[in-house]
């Protein structure tokens, strides 16, 4: 989701801001700090928001919901709790290893509809997700219910895999701040269209992660990006929480090639990942992420970037501080899917990555949504008109959210594009909607 730096200054603004990749930790950090400790790990007290108060009851009238997959295949799911003992924990001291909790998706047979769909958040992530509350310049806390919405995904479900074929493999990390399933309908798009879809919490980054235990740990930036004001080293923040990114990419590549009694997959799912077919996405920080372990990793074929600035930055228009990314560019194929505004020539770090990567020969196309906003790639643009019909928000403060385009046109859209180019670059179809404009899709324009 991520938040916006604007004019230089420090200052937490709604995931619906403008372009926010590296540079929008910080404020994201602003805003976590409404409702998180200063590092501790724990779940909150019954009836309790993670701030402390007493959360407040949810007033909407129905659960909110996922658009369905339009895929050929139900989509199954399963859990992974991961450990790299080879890592310390970068955001808390003390802790010897990094742990992760990490969703896999894929085609499920038909008969998936007998085993439960899985919720988007846990009950302790919905509340301290809820508290957090991105939106709450138009949604208090305590009125969504965002621990009752499910998701496509049936938990447990048999994997249908085709006779003799393994599947292709896309890794999604989200924006700055948010949970993974902050992205389910897209990853369950994919995983109807025959793809295994890993996605990754990064832990103490997230408002609350919950592992198998019942322990749930809690965002730290707070007291991260105090430390990096009092010392005057944002640009180290923002190196640092990309850097804790793609190790934790890398790190979950390593676990899913583990074979035999090492494996970490479920008995279901061991032999069917292709892992010479692995491609990468997300959104804001994701986007980031996604370009960024591509550059680093090898293993990554194909990056989609959703508005996510790439460099250590707090404006969109400064060149300052790039990523190696930046400075290399990348020789794999990169989409790259802006919010109305955001495209290779206003946003720097875009710019860079372009530049350079286009002097490699690589395969580029630069996408904007128009009217389009940051959190149309989240599972906000289908969440957000719900809410705003219960709740009786006004039709502008909807559209500062999400934007002007119609979300069920967005959905579309980003569904068809998304798909294209994996599609193209996994799989080897021709991709043609990636060639030019087409008119099934006006609200995307390609950037010249």
């Amino acid at each position: 989701m991520g938040s916006r730096l604007r004019g230089g200054s420090l200052r937490a603004v709604p995931v619906w801001g403008r372009a926010a990749g590296a540079g929008a930790l910080v404020a994201v950090a602003v805003a976590v700090a409404v409702a998180t400790g200063p590092g501790a790990e724990g779940a909150a007290a019954p009836g309790k928001a993670p701030g402390g108060g007493a959360a407040r009851a949810a007033v909407t009238a129905q659960p909110l919901a996922l658009p369905a997959p339009t895929g050929r295949y139900p989509v199954g799911t399963a859990t992974l709790h991961l450990t790299d003992r080879q890592r310390s924990d970068p955001w808390v001291a003390g802790r010897s290893h990094r742990e992760l909790m990490v969703s896999v998706r894929y085609p499920a047979t038909r008969d998936a509809g007998r085993f439960p769909r899985a919720p988007q958040l846990t009950k302790d992530e919905a509340a301290a997700f809820d508290a957090l509350n991105s939106f709450s310049d138009h949604v208090p806390a305590g009125q969504v219910p965002w621990g009752a919405t499910l998701t496509h995904a049936h938990q447990g479900a048999p994997v249908a895999r085709p006779r003799g074929h393994r599947l292709p493999v896309v890794l999604y990390s989200p924006g700055a701040g948010d949970p993974r399933s902050l992205g389910s309908t897209l990853c369950d798009e994919l995983a109807s269209r025959g793809y295994v879809v890993v996605t990754v919490d990064h832990t103490y980054e997230a408002p609350a992660v919950q592992f198998p235990d019942g322990r749930v740990a809690h965002s730290v930036l707070r007291a991260e990006l105090a430390k990096a004001q009092r010392a005057g080293r944002i640009t180290e923040l923002l190196e640092k929480v990309s850097a804790v990114r793609v190790a934790d990419t890398r790190f979950v590549l390593d676990e899913l090639a583990r074979t035999g009694r090492g494996s970490v997959l479920p008995p279901g799912l061991r032999g069917v990942l292709d892992l010479d077919a692995v491609g990468m996405f997300g959104q804001s920080a994701g986007g980031f992420t996604a370009v960024q372990t591509m550059h680093d990793d090898r293993r990554i074929k194909a990056a989609v970037n959703m508005d996510g600035v790439m460099g250590y930055t707090q404006r969109d228009d400064d060149p300052s501080h790039p990523s190696t990314a930046g400075r290399d560019g990348v020789d794999r194929p990169l989409l790259l899917m802006g919010m109305a505004g955001d495209d290779h020539h206003s946003v720097a770090s875009w710019g860079a990555v372009w530049r350079h990567s286009a002097a490699r020969g690589t395969w580029l196309r630069d996408l904007t949504l128009r009217g389009g906003r940051h959190a149309s790639y989240t599972d906000a643009e289908a969440l957000i008109p719900q809410i705003g019909r219960q709740l009786g928000l006004p039709h502008k403060d909807v559209t500062e959210m999400i934007g002007a385009v119609r979300p069920e046109r967005a959905i579309a859209a980003e569904r068809a594009y998304v798909t294209a180019f994996f599609d193209r670059w996994l799989r080897g179809g021709d991709g043609a909607l990636l060639d030019g404009p087409s008119a099934r899709y006006p609200e995307v324009r390609f950037v010249p």
